[in-house]
């Protein structure tokens, strides 16, 4: 049973890390969401949620769209398949490991 304890040491640091997962699970319950929108929702600081995305946007998990609404710029961003399949698989993996864990019981030695 130490294996449970081992997967749950080498969980994807890039999709468990706290904002990452935040915003990851954010995006997965909507089509998309704008920058502020994010920021609000996470309470990550404008820089903050920017370098997170640049990660999250480099590993091919998330789509960012700059565009304009009249004169204001505006960031859109979705997750792309890959990201939405990572996200879904995450959470089952840790359902999982946390269903295992309720049984764990230590061994005597």
């Amino acid at each position: 049973m130490t294996d449970l304890f081992e997967e749950l040491a080498s969980l994807d640091k890039l999709i468990h890390e706290p904002a990452r997962l935040a915003i990851l699970t954010a995006l997965s319950a909507c089509e998309s969401a704008d920058f502020l929108f994010l920021g609000r929702l996470t309470g990550l600081s404008k820089g903050n949620l920017s370098s997170h995305l640049s990660k999250l946007e480099d590993a091919g998990l998330v789509y960012i769209e700059k565009q304009f609404i009249g004169k204001k710029p505006n960031t859109l961003v979705s997750l792309t398949e890959n990201g939405r399949t990572a996200i879904q698989k995450h959470w089952q993996h840790l359902d999982n490991l946390r269903n295992g864990a309720q049984s764990w019981q230590p061994q005597d030695e």
